[in-house]
């Protein structure tokens, strides 16, 4: 049983009537699927709520109840001390609740301007009135302070960021004074990052109320003042975001103290399986050179574009070699991604739709397509696969459920289940938990710790540096496409990487 911290200083959904929003007792139900039971949540203006839970916990319907798109069966909600209860999206907006998905909902076609008063044009008579849409599409980029931006540009020629404040702009266009942001930087760069957040204290200090859903914790913990945690449609915690620890959080979001989070058993590191020498990429790699012994997880840590992705794609076969050397086992020298499988390796792409995985195939057929017996029975394909069904606890109907249908995080452990039915002894994981949920990373990490102890050797590429930290045995840093000498995690810190991730602790 976790222990949830103390929220006698946290907002208390009955106790105070000064919330810009309150949703109390929520229920939803999908024939007997129960979405949402019972569940509280309260912002006020200019305050941003962080709103977190595994997938599945039912944040995505809270927040479709909340933006009319789905209606409750039960409960009260109120908007500014007035009840409220949208009829369906469009209700919801002139009532002033914006909603920005992960999933950006632009006509890609038409002009800024265009989608920023889309459903909602000012007209003369049977006319657009061009003058005041013009206007009112200024006003709200202005607002943001994105003048830049052009009106009159289709948005497909945008970049993902000026998209996303093309959809902020259209809710501010409105009158918006709760704005949603669901997953707002899973798209993003770093910098595009930290704009995203300037933006949203723009917005706080004008008195909107914020509801921020986010995967990192890390972006909880920077951007928002209070939070609420869902578990299995329940709320399972509340509080003041930066009085109660990350570990916490994460506990009542899973249901397990964050030690358990990064399993690690005692691991005997055997015999090199791997060595790059001087290894120098077409672009990148400049500079690699590293040994990767049986039961052992080495980590590399850097920035994105320092090179990290190319250099496992290089050792693979997907990407040329210039120079340098490449030995597996008694294998030595560059070969195809083909030649690399049989020589016992594999990978897990850090882009798993595009590939990692055939989004159009089932379960089965991805698990076993990279090794088939000569009479392939659906009865035995489907038996194996069950096999790692089980052993990963894949949620899923059966084998030959597609897998376009799985959540991200199970998609994740069939891309990974691969590998283990090809019995591949080297296994290069490039981001392996992006875009998933904690509860879905915990499974990944205890099966990264059950491989290195069952004697594979892995290498995990990682831009969340408490993942590598609590998952690997040693860490080399990627930097400019030079990579540096592996160090075990007792020797190294964050603060250490990232200076070497930078370039300022070349020195170091």
């Amino acid at each position: 049983m976790v222990d949830l911290p103390d929220t006698a200083s946290s907002p208390k959904v009955d106790a105070m009537s000064d919330y810009r929003l309150r949703m109390k007792e929520i229920c939803k139900r999908f024939g007997a699927t129960i979405a949402l039971d019972g569940v509280d949540l309260a912002v006020r203006g200019g305050q941003v709520l962080a709103l977190v839970g595994e997938n599945g916990a039912g944040k995505s319907t809270l927040m479709k109840v909340l933006s009319g798109a789905h209606p409750a069966d039960e409960g009260q909600m109120w908007l500014d001390g007035r009840p409220y209860q949208p009829r369906n999206p469009l209700d919801a907006r002139r009532a002033g609740v914006g909603m920005i998905y992960q999933e950006l909902s632009l006509a890609r076609h038409l002009s800024v301007m265009e989608n920023i008063l889309l459903g909602m044009e000012p007209t003369i008579g049977p006319f657009m009135n061009w003058t005041s849409i013009r206007q009112r599409a200024s006003e709200a980029m202005g607002q943001l302070g994105r003048p830049d931006i052009p009106l009159e540009a289709p948005v497909m020629r945008l970049s993902v960021a000026e998209q996303q404040m093309v959809e902020i702009a259209r809710a501010v266009a409105i009158g918006c004074r709760v704005l949603i942001l669901d997953e707002p930087t899973s798209s993003l760069t770093k910098k595009d990052t930290l704009h995203l957040f300037d933006l949203v204290r723009h917005l706080k200090a004008k008195g909107h109320a914020i509801v921020y859903i986010s995967h990192f914790l890390e972006e909880v913990k920077e951007i928002s003042d209070c939070f609420t945690v869902l578990r299995d449609g329940h709320s399972v915690g509340q509080g003041v975001t930066s009085e109660v620890p990350t570990g916490q959080i994460i506990a009542m979001m899973v249901g397990r103290t964050v030690e358990q989070l990064y399993p690690r058993s005692p691991r005997k590191p055997g015999q090199a399986v791997l060595e790059v020498q001087d290894l120098v990429g077409s672009e990148k790699p400049r500079s690699a050179s590293l040994t990767l012994h049986q039961g052992e997880v080495l980590g590399i840590a850097g920035l994105v574009g320092a090179g990290r992705t190319e250099l496992i794609r290089t050792i693979f076969g997907l990407a040329p070699v210039e120079s340098g050397k490449i030995r597996i086992g008694a294998y030595v020298g560059p070969a195809s991604a083909s030649r690399r499988w049989m020589q016992g390796m594999g990978i897990v792409s850090e882009d798993r739709k595009l590939e990692g995985l055939a989004l159009s195939l089932n379960i089965a057929d991805n698990v076993t397509l990279s090794r088939l017996p000569a009479l392939l029975t659906p009865r035995w394909q489907d038996e194996q696969t069950n096999r790692w069904i089980d052993r990963l606890g894949i949620k899923c109907r059966s084998p030959r459920q597609l897998v376009s249908d799985l959540s991200g995080g199970n998609q994740q452990k069939v891309a990974v289940a691969r590998l283990l039915y090809h019995d591949v002894d080297v296994l290069l994981l490039d981001e392996p938990t992006r875009g998933i949920d904690v509860a879905a990373k915990a499974q990944i990490y205890q099966v990264i710790n059950d491989l290195a102890c069952r004697g594979k050797a892995v290498i995990v590429v990682s831009s969340y540096l408490p993942e590598l930290m609590g998952i690997c045995d040693r860490i080399a840093v990627m930097c400019r496409g030079v990579l540096s000498r592996a160090r075990p995690v007792e020797e190294i810190d964050e603060h250490q990487i990232m200076l070497e991730a930078t370039g300022a602790g070349e020195n170091v």
